[in-house]
Protein backbone atom coordinates (compact mmCIF):
# COMPACT_ATOMS: atom_id res chain seq x y z
CA UNK A 1 0.00 0.00 0.00
CA UNK A 2 1.39 3.31 -0.92
CA UNK A 3 -0.42 7.00 -0.03
CA UNK A 4 1.01 9.91 -1.78
CA UNK A 5 1.33 13.20 0.55
CA UNK A 6 1.21 16.62 -0.56
CA UNK A 7 3.55 17.93 1.89
CA UNK A 8 3.75 21.67 0.29
CA UNK A 9 -0.52 22.12 0.58
CA UNK A 10 -1.95 24.04 3.33
CA UNK A 11 -1.11 27.04 5.07
CA UNK A 12 1.53 25.74 7.78
CA UNK A 13 3.11 22.93 5.60
CA UNK A 14 5.39 21.30 5.16
CA UNK A 15 6.50 21.58 9.32
CA UNK A 16 2.92 20.45 10.47
CA UNK A 17 3.00 17.96 7.50
CA UNK A 18 5.83 16.00 8.30
CA UNK A 19 4.76 16.17 12.13
CA UNK A 20 1.45 14.30 10.72
CA UNK A 21 3.40 11.59 9.14
CA UNK A 22 5.58 10.96 12.25
CA UNK A 23 2.28 10.60 14.47
CA UNK A 24 1.16 8.27 11.86
CA UNK A 25 4.30 6.53 11.66
CA UNK A 26 4.73 5.72 15.00
CA UNK A 27 1.39 5.62 16.73
CA UNK A 28 -0.49 3.90 13.75
CA UNK A 29 0.28 -0.10 13.09
CA UNK A 30 0.78 -0.31 9.42
CA UNK A 31 2.54 -1.15 6.53
CA UNK A 32 1.97 1.98 4.48
CA UNK A 33 4.59 3.50 2.62
CA UNK A 34 4.08 7.20 2.45
CA UNK A 35 5.23 9.00 -0.79
CA UNK A 36 5.98 12.05 0.46
CA UNK A 37 5.37 14.94 -2.85
CA UNK A 38 7.67 18.18 -2.46
CA UNK A 39 10.65 20.66 -2.25
CA UNK A 40 13.78 18.16 -1.15
CA UNK A 41 15.49 21.04 0.30
CA UNK A 42 13.19 22.17 1.84
CA UNK A 43 11.77 19.06 3.36
CA UNK A 44 14.96 16.76 3.89
CA UNK A 45 16.12 18.72 7.34
CA UNK A 46 12.32 18.63 8.22
CA UNK A 47 12.92 14.91 7.81
CA UNK A 48 15.99 14.36 9.21
CA UNK A 49 15.30 16.35 11.99
CA UNK A 50 12.12 14.60 12.76
CA UNK A 51 13.75 11.25 12.79
CA UNK A 52 11.10 8.84 11.07
CA UNK A 53 11.90 5.12 9.71
CA UNK A 54 13.84 5.98 6.25
CA UNK A 55 12.55 2.60 4.74
CA UNK A 56 9.01 3.64 5.71
CA UNK A 57 8.83 6.67 3.34
CA UNK A 58 10.09 8.02 -0.09
CA UNK A 59 10.22 11.71 -1.48
CA UNK A 60 9.30 12.72 -4.93
CA UNK A 61 10.62 16.24 -5.78
CA UNK A 62 8.15 18.84 -6.72
CA UNK A 63 9.54 22.03 -7.49
CA UNK A 64 6.25 24.54 -7.59
CA UNK A 65 3.28 24.75 -5.24
CA UNK A 66 -0.14 25.77 -6.58
CA UNK A 67 -1.18 28.61 -3.87
CA UNK A 68 -4.74 28.76 -2.22
CA UNK A 69 -5.91 31.63 -3.95
CA UNK A 70 -4.90 30.55 -7.59
CA UNK A 71 -7.56 29.74 -10.47
CA UNK A 72 -7.61 25.65 -10.12
CA UNK A 73 -7.28 24.46 -14.17
CA UNK A 74 -5.33 27.46 -14.74
CA UNK A 75 -2.75 26.79 -12.37
CA UNK A 76 -2.83 22.78 -12.81
CA UNK A 77 -2.01 23.51 -16.38
CA UNK A 78 0.42 25.94 -15.85
CA UNK A 79 2.35 24.50 -13.01
CA UNK A 80 2.53 20.45 -13.96
CA UNK A 81 5.58 20.21 -11.67
CA UNK A 82 3.48 21.37 -8.85
CA UNK A 83 2.93 18.79 -5.38
CA UNK A 84 -0.55 18.67 -6.68
CA UNK A 85 -0.27 17.87 -10.04
CA UNK A 86 2.43 14.94 -9.22
CA UNK A 87 0.13 13.72 -7.14
CA UNK A 88 -2.19 13.29 -9.71
CA UNK A 89 -0.09 11.76 -11.96
CA UNK A 90 1.46 9.47 -9.41
CA UNK A 91 -2.26 8.42 -8.79
CA UNK A 92 -3.41 7.79 -12.30
CA UNK A 93 -0.18 5.71 -13.29
CA UNK A 94 -1.03 3.50 -9.77
CA UNK A 95 2.24 4.35 -8.12
CA UNK A 96 0.24 5.31 -5.24
CA UNK A 97 -3.10 4.03 -3.95
CA UNK A 98 -3.98 7.43 -2.64
CA UNK A 99 -3.40 10.41 -2.74
CA UNK A 100 -3.78 13.60 0.05
CA UNK A 101 -3.67 17.80 -0.04
CA UNK A 102 -4.50 19.98 2.35
CA UNK A 103 -3.73 22.55 -0.35
CA UNK A 104 -6.24 24.24 -3.10
CA UNK A 105 -9.01 22.60 -2.86
CA UNK A 106 -10.63 23.83 -6.64
CA UNK A 107 -7.22 21.85 -7.76
CA UNK A 108 -7.60 18.89 -5.85
CA UNK A 109 -11.68 18.93 -7.09
CA UNK A 110 -10.21 19.79 -10.82
CA UNK A 111 -7.69 17.08 -10.84
CA UNK A 112 -9.49 14.26 -9.24
CA UNK A 113 -12.37 14.79 -12.37
CA UNK A 114 -9.78 15.52 -15.02
CA UNK A 115 -7.11 12.40 -13.94
CA UNK A 116 -8.63 9.74 -12.04
CA UNK A 117 -12.21 11.09 -13.34
CA UNK A 118 -15.79 9.67 -11.49
CA UNK A 119 -17.01 6.35 -11.54
CA UNK A 120 -19.69 5.00 -14.01
CA UNK A 121 -23.04 5.70 -13.44
CA UNK A 122 -22.25 8.31 -10.58
CA UNK A 123 -23.71 12.20 -11.79
CA UNK A 124 -21.72 14.15 -9.69
CA UNK A 125 -19.26 13.74 -6.54
CA UNK A 126 -19.25 14.69 -3.30
CA UNK A 127 -17.66 15.64 -0.09
CA UNK A 128 -18.97 15.06 3.27
CA UNK A 129 -18.10 16.10 7.14
CA UNK A 130 -18.80 14.15 9.94
CA UNK A 131 -21.32 14.31 12.42
CA UNK A 132 -20.74 14.54 16.11
CA UNK A 133 -23.41 12.97 18.24
CA UNK A 134 -24.41 13.03 21.70
CA UNK A 135 -24.14 9.36 21.96
CA UNK A 136 -20.71 8.78 21.13
CA UNK A 137 -21.15 7.58 17.14
CA UNK A 138 -20.60 10.05 14.18
CA UNK A 139 -22.73 10.36 11.28
CA UNK A 140 -22.34 11.77 7.91
CA UNK A 141 -23.68 14.68 6.67
CA UNK A 142 -23.32 15.01 2.60
CA UNK A 143 -22.85 17.10 0.20
CA UNK A 144 -21.17 20.42 2.49
CA UNK A 145 -19.97 22.36 -0.74
CA UNK A 146 -19.28 21.20 -3.72
CA UNK A 147 -23.09 20.90 -5.04
CA UNK A 148 -24.59 24.06 -4.20
CA UNK A 149 -27.54 22.91 -6.62
CA UNK A 150 -28.49 19.96 -6.68
CA UNK A 151 -30.96 17.58 -8.94
CA UNK A 152 -32.96 15.07 -6.92
CA UNK A 153 -31.16 12.54 -8.65
CA UNK A 154 -27.65 13.52 -7.31
CA UNK A 155 -29.11 13.55 -3.34
CA UNK A 156 -30.16 9.89 -4.46
CA UNK A 157 -26.76 9.17 -5.26
CA UNK A 158 -25.56 10.96 -2.61
CA UNK A 159 -27.27 9.18 -0.26
CA UNK A 160 -25.83 5.89 -1.65
CA UNK A 161 -22.37 6.83 -1.65
CA UNK A 162 -23.03 8.22 2.20
CA UNK A 163 -24.62 4.60 2.85
CA UNK A 164 -21.48 2.75 1.66
CA UNK A 165 -18.68 5.02 3.43
CA UNK A 166 -20.78 4.71 6.87
CA UNK A 167 -21.23 0.74 6.43
CA UNK A 168 -17.21 0.36 5.15
CA UNK A 169 -15.56 3.44 7.06
CA UNK A 170 -17.25 3.91 10.07
CA UNK A 171 -18.52 -0.12 10.40
CA UNK A 172 -22.33 1.00 10.63
CA UNK A 173 -24.59 -1.73 9.61
CA UNK A 174 -27.33 -1.00 7.63
CA UNK A 175 -27.06 3.09 7.99
CA UNK A 176 -30.13 5.02 8.33
CA UNK A 177 -30.52 7.44 5.39
CA UNK A 178 -32.35 10.55 6.70
CA UNK A 179 -33.43 13.73 4.17
CA UNK A 180 -32.75 17.14 5.72
CA UNK A 181 -35.84 19.38 5.87
CA UNK A 182 -37.96 21.82 7.62
CA UNK A 183 -40.53 19.84 9.09
CA UNK A 184 -41.03 15.75 9.25
CA UNK A 185 -43.77 15.04 7.57
CA UNK A 186 -43.66 13.90 4.06
CA UNK A 187 -44.41 16.50 1.63
CA UNK A 188 -42.62 19.38 3.33
CA UNK A 189 -39.62 21.00 2.36
CA UNK A 190 -38.80 23.08 -0.77
CA UNK A 191 -39.50 22.06 -4.38
CA UNK A 192 -35.93 19.49 -4.22
CA UNK A 193 -36.78 18.44 -0.68
CA UNK A 194 -40.17 17.13 -1.83
CA UNK A 195 -39.24 15.68 -5.37
CA UNK A 196 -36.50 13.45 -3.83
CA UNK A 197 -38.27 12.21 -0.75
CA UNK A 198 -39.96 9.82 -3.06
CA UNK A 199 -37.03 8.63 -4.98
CA UNK A 200 -35.13 8.08 -1.19
CA UNK A 201 -38.24 5.87 -0.23
CA UNK A 202 -37.97 3.65 -3.17
CA UNK A 203 -34.79 2.94 -3.41
CA UNK A 204 -34.00 -0.59 -2.37
CA UNK A 205 -30.40 0.01 -1.93
CA UNK A 206 -31.40 2.37 1.01
CA UNK A 207 -32.81 2.36 4.80
CA UNK A 208 -34.68 5.53 4.60
CA UNK A 209 -36.05 6.63 7.89
CA UNK A 210 -37.64 10.03 6.58
CA UNK A 211 -36.77 13.44 7.17
CA UNK A 212 -34.64 14.74 9.77
CA UNK A 213 -34.88 18.82 10.96
CA UNK A 214 -31.72 20.71 11.99
CA UNK A 215 -32.53 20.31 15.31
CA UNK A 216 -32.55 16.43 15.32
CA UNK A 217 -28.39 16.73 13.40
CA UNK A 218 -26.82 15.81 16.54
CA UNK A 219 -29.10 13.14 17.82
CA UNK A 220 -29.53 9.53 17.15
CA UNK A 221 -32.00 9.75 13.98
CA UNK A 222 -30.13 8.89 11.44
CA UNK A 223 -26.81 8.08 10.06
CA UNK A 224 -26.26 10.06 6.99
CA UNK A 225 -27.68 13.28 6.40
CA UNK A 226 -28.64 14.10 2.93
CA UNK A 227 -28.80 17.40 1.79
CA UNK A 228 -27.27 20.14 -1.63
CA UNK A 229 -23.96 21.53 -0.49
CA UNK A 230 -25.19 25.36 -0.18
CA UNK A 231 -27.56 24.08 2.68
CA UNK A 232 -24.61 21.79 3.63
CA UNK A 233 -21.96 24.13 4.00
CA UNK A 234 -22.93 26.67 6.32
CA UNK A 235 -23.94 24.00 8.57
CA UNK A 236 -20.42 22.58 8.73
CA UNK A 237 -19.44 26.41 9.08
CA UNK A 238 -22.16 26.74 11.79
CA UNK A 239 -20.65 23.86 13.53
CA UNK A 240 -17.01 24.02 13.44
CA UNK A 241 -17.48 27.61 14.71
CA UNK A 242 -18.93 25.74 18.23
CA UNK A 243 -15.43 24.21 18.94
CA UNK A 244 -13.59 27.75 17.70
CA UNK A 245 -16.13 29.70 20.24
CA UNK A 246 -15.79 27.25 23.66
CA UNK A 247 -12.02 27.80 22.92
CA UNK A 248 -11.79 31.14 22.92
CA UNK A 249 -14.13 31.58 25.91
CA UNK A 250 -11.93 28.83 27.66
CA UNK A 251 -14.92 26.43 28.18
CA UNK A 252 -13.84 22.61 27.96
CA UNK A 253 -16.44 20.22 27.15
CA UNK A 254 -16.12 16.66 25.66
CA UNK A 255 -18.48 16.78 23.65
CA UNK A 256 -18.11 19.68 21.67
CA UNK A 257 -14.19 18.86 21.36
CA UNK A 258 -15.70 16.66 18.98
CA UNK A 259 -16.06 19.31 16.46
CA UNK A 260 -12.55 20.15 15.87
CA UNK A 261 -11.54 19.28 12.46
CA UNK A 262 -8.64 17.72 13.78
CA UNK A 263 -9.95 15.17 15.13
CA UNK A 264 -11.12 13.63 12.16
CA UNK A 265 -8.49 15.18 9.23
CA UNK A 266 -10.31 15.73 5.74
CA UNK A 267 -12.52 15.10 3.38
CA UNK A 268 -12.61 12.32 0.79
CA UNK A 269 -14.14 13.06 -2.41
CA UNK A 270 -16.84 10.40 -3.02
CA UNK A 271 -17.56 9.16 -6.14
CA UNK A 272 -14.37 9.36 -7.97
CA UNK A 273 -12.34 6.25 -9.05
CA UNK A 274 -9.53 6.55 -6.41
CA UNK A 275 -9.01 7.40 -2.93
CA UNK A 276 -8.62 11.28 -2.90
CA UNK A 277 -8.16 13.17 0.26
CA UNK A 278 -9.03 16.83 1.35
CA UNK A 279 -7.76 18.34 4.36
CA UNK A 280 -8.64 21.70 5.72
CA UNK A 281 -6.06 24.65 4.68
CA UNK A 282 -4.88 25.37 8.15
CA UNK A 283 -4.53 21.06 9.25
CA UNK A 284 -2.07 20.68 11.62
CA UNK A 285 -0.14 17.29 12.42
CA UNK A 286 -2.93 15.39 13.85
CA UNK A 287 -5.05 15.94 10.62
CA UNK A 288 -2.49 15.05 8.45
CA UNK A 289 -2.27 11.79 10.36
CA UNK A 290 -5.84 11.30 10.17
CA UNK A 291 -6.08 11.56 6.22
CA UNK A 292 -3.35 9.38 6.39
CA UNK A 293 -5.45 7.19 8.84
CA UNK A 294 -8.46 7.32 7.07
CA UNK A 295 -6.26 6.78 3.25
CA UNK A 296 -5.35 3.63 4.45
CA UNK A 297 -8.74 2.73 5.47
CA UNK A 298 -10.24 3.39 2.10
CA UNK A 299 -7.72 1.43 0.59
CA UNK A 300 -8.13 -1.80 3.33
CA UNK A 301 -11.46 -1.79 2.74
CA UNK A 302 -11.83 -1.78 -1.05
CA UNK A 303 -14.12 0.94 -0.57
CA UNK A 304 -14.14 2.70 -4.08
CA UNK A 305 -15.06 -0.94 -5.80
CA UNK A 306 -18.08 -1.35 -2.92
CA UNK A 307 -18.74 2.11 -5.16
CA UNK A 308 -18.28 0.65 -8.47
CA UNK A 309 -20.30 -2.73 -7.73
CA UNK A 310 -23.64 -0.58 -6.71
CA UNK A 311 -23.41 1.72 -8.98
CA UNK A 312 -23.94 -0.58 -11.82
CA UNK A 313 -27.80 -0.89 -10.97
CA UNK A 314 -27.99 2.79 -9.61
CA UNK A 315 -30.31 5.02 -12.12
Amino acid sequence: MRIGLDMMGGDFAPVEAVKGVKLFLETVASDAHLVLIGDEQVLSPLLSEAGLDQSRYSVVHSSQVIGMNEHPTKALKEKQQSSIAIGFYLLHNKKVDAFISAGNTGAMMVGALYTVKTIEGIQRPTISTIVPRENGVNGILLDVGINADCKPENLLQFAVLGSLYSQHILKIDSPRIGLLNVGEEEGKGNLLAQATYPLLKESTQLNFVGNVEGRDLFEDKADVIVCEGFTGNVILKLAESFYGITKRRNIRDEYIDKFNFESYGGTPILGVNEPVIIGHGISEGPAFKNMILLAQQMIESKLMDKIRESFVTVK
